[in-house]
């Protein structure tokens, strides 16, 4: 036997060797391609084939039929509601996620303070259970401007009312042709002068008999009172008589005093006196010198009740989206920061504290470095998410204001269905949110893979 055939036998075995594990393991990963097929498959059919479609649809026009090249992300930059709507997507990423990430270090931190840390934590985290469309509901009744429905506006007004006040009188006016002048303030003034030991009599229309204050009572007897001679003496009444009859600017036994109403008495056009009409609705300047005055029903008297604030309109639609947005999402921040928090080192901690550091010392020395991974996956992934927002911004901003609020993806549903059907526009603006998006998305995947290293 030569030393070549000897050779060949002994390396034999290995060969065959290698030859089975390379068998083996082509083997399993064609296992391992069956089992992953029908994920694969449904991956290609929900998300790749509609992705790839859509950047093919951007190119082409409204129908579909014409090629239109790089037309429709020309468009997407010329058209004003899509600048506008690439606006509020950027104040959306830019407020949004820091303030949430914020609010959530905070609580996280606290409610370690807290007893019932547990039962705290649950009771912020409840609106996650909460959809999108029942969580737009809410606060578009809670944002609601009529203070009979909307609970802010009904808590701004009661705020507004305690130290501003308010009218009683908002629907009066005077009686025309009975000597009031309406001045340009929506004040008005007896347009003869009087002068002390003068009676005046001033007649409002307007106000029902329903909605006159409880203590209001009868003018008559007021209006019949003789004043002294340094004084001016008057009476603001409802000229109106229940059931009928009465004598137009003249008061009857039945007509009531507008109590509460501010009167002035103006001299060349300075306020020298001022009182409040009583229950009958009479009222007295005394002490008053000789010459000629001006009675004036101050414009306060008849404002309109103040209606809170438009949580709806144009200037405040979106932050007001926002807030609905940090009531549902501040708990996913703060439980994921605190997972975070549990884990940090508690020596460290105490040996600060036993070195004299402050709780704020500690917190923005210690904490916040050490969880600065944690705030960073939270901050990314909520900047993803925000980007995507559509079920509280379509829900929300009432229709009129659907345009100041409108963000990316609630600009691609109106352009391809919602009433533009440019369905070519619309996947341009898909293809633009999805390249925003891919960075945010790398950037966490990346992090991902960092940390299990």
């Amino acid at each position: 036997m030569t030393a070549t055939t000897l050779a060949k036998e002994a390396s034999s075995p290995p060969v065959a060797s290698a030859a089975r594990t390379r068998r083996t393991r082509r083997r399993g990963r064609i296992v391992a391609l069956l089992f992953v097929l029908p994920a694969l498959l449904l991956l290609g059919a929900l998300v790749v084939y509609p992705v790839l479609f859509s950047v093919g649809r951007s190119f082409f026009d409204a129908s579909g039929t014409r090629f239109v090249g790089g037309g429709n992300y020309a468009e997407m930059f010329r058209d004003p509601a899509t600048l506008k709507a690439i606006r509020n997507t950027a104040i959306w990423v830019v407020v949004a996620p820091a303030l949430l990430t914020g609010l959530g270090l905070i609580l996280a931190v606290l409610v370690e303070k807290v007893r019932w840390a547990t039962a705290f934590k649950l009771l912020l985290f409840m609106p996650m259970a909460v959809s999108f469309l029942a969580a737009g509901i809410i606060f578009r009744l809670a944002y609601d401007e009529d203070p009979n429905k909307g609970v802010l506006n009904a808590a701004v007004v009661s705020v507004h009312d305690t130290f501003e006040g308010t009218s009683s009188y908002p629907t009066a006016r005077a009686r025309q042709g009975e000597g009031l002048v309406q001045g340009r303030d929506g004040s008005y003034t007896t347009g003869d002068g009087v002068s002390p030991g003068a009676s005046v009599t001033l007649p409002m229309v307007g106000v029902l008999p329903k909605d006159l204050p409880g203590s209001a009572a009868p003018a008559y007897a007021a209006a019949g009172r003789k004043p002294a001679p340094d004084e001016l003496r008057g009476v603001v009444y409802l000229d109106f008589t229940p059931g009928g009859g009465g004598r137009l600017g003249k008061v009857d036994r039945r007509e009531s005093g507008l109590p509460g109403m501010k009167v002035e008495a103006v001299r060349d056009g300075r306020t020298v006196a001022s009182t409040t009409t009583a229950s009958d609705g009479s009222f007295r300047f005394t002490k008053l010198a000789s010459g000629t005055y001006t009675v004036k029903l101050p414009a306060a008297n008849f404002a309109p009740p103040y209606q809170g604030v438009s949580w709806l309109g144009p200037a405040l639609v979106t932050p007001a989206i926002i807030g609905a947005y940090l009531w549902i999402w501040t708990g996913f921040a703060m439980v994921l920061i605190g997972a975070g928090l549990s884990t940090l080192p508690r020596d460290a901690l105490e040996a600060a504290r036993m070195d004299g550091a402050n709780e704020w010392q500690i917190f923005r020395r210690i904490t916040v470095p050490l969880l600065a991974p944690v705030l960073t996956v939270v901050f990314v992934t909520l900047v993803i998410n925000v980007m995507k927002v559509f079920d509280l911004v379509y829900i929300i901003a009432p229709g009129p204001v659907q345009e100041d609020a409108t963000v990316l993806a609630t600009q691609m549903w109106l352009v391809s269905f919602g009433g533009g059907n440019n369905q070519g526009l619309g996947s341009a603006l898909g293809v633009l949110l999805l390249v925003l998006v891919i960075p945010a998305m790398v950037f966490n995947v990346r992090r991902f893979r960092r940390s299990q290293r």
